[in-house]
């Protein structure tokens, strides 16, 4: 596979968003449960929720179905960006590296993956900004994707798009850097048992 393959960014890309539909719920939550208890901001004062599931069960039954995917444009978003360029660049960068997979080693593909977290994660940090205020607001959410986008660099500038993005690069370096070369080796080690062929079942094991 050359360096510059599309094929990469386009399944990552798809694969990403895919997910974060399937899993955004959770994702709404550990916002919820980061965001409480703050005790400068009265909006977000009080512990509403002890816990994961408590938060779920609370959020449904307050706020509805629909408040459990409150941000979830910008979420595909940010997985059509982050996400797509994550994987993408990590598959490029390794065959820079080396040109046939069997010549991986689990340095290499370390270094790729903590380059392209940081890559990723710099890139796409407006869509994730944009995805965290918007599931904080829940079903008050005030106004779409775009309303929410412009308020933000109307009232904080180019700088409040990218706020927060030297720690959420190193939180991808650290993420990335470890769950997608545990993800190839563990694959790999898999299908040379001889237990299971490199098939779909084994890439979702």
């Amino acid at each position: 596979m050359s360096a510059l393959s599309w094929k990469p960014f386009l399944y990552g890309g798809l694969a990403s968003i895919t997910a974060e539909c399937g899993t955004f719920p959770i994702d709404l939550t550990k916002t919820r449960l980061q965001v409480q208890g703050q005790v400068n901001d009265a909006k977000y004062k009080e512990i509403r929720y002890r816990g994961m599931m408590h938060a779920l069960v609370r959020i449904f039954r307050e706020e509805g179905l629909k408040a459990l995917y409150s941000g979830i444009a910008p979420a595909m978003l940010r997985q059509a960006s982050y996400g797509t360029i994550k994987i993408g660049t990590y598959q490029s960068l390794k065959r820079m590296f080396v040109e046939h997979p069997e010549d991986e080693t689990l340095m290499i593909n370390v270094l790729c993956g903590i380059l392209s977290g940081v890559i990723s994660s710099s890139i796409a940090n407006p869509t994730d900004v944009l995805k965290i205020r918007m599931q904080a607001q829940g079903s008050v959410i005030q106004g779409g994707m775009m309303c929410n986008f412009i308020q933000i660099y109307q009232n904080e500038g180019t700088k409040g798009l990218w706020k927060g993005v030297s720690l959420t690069a190193q939180r991808a370096a650290l993420v990335v850097g470890v769950e997608l070369p545990v993800y190839d080796f563990t694959k790999k080690q898999i299908i040379m048992s001889g237990y299971m062929g490199d098939t779909v079942y084994t890439h979702f094991l």
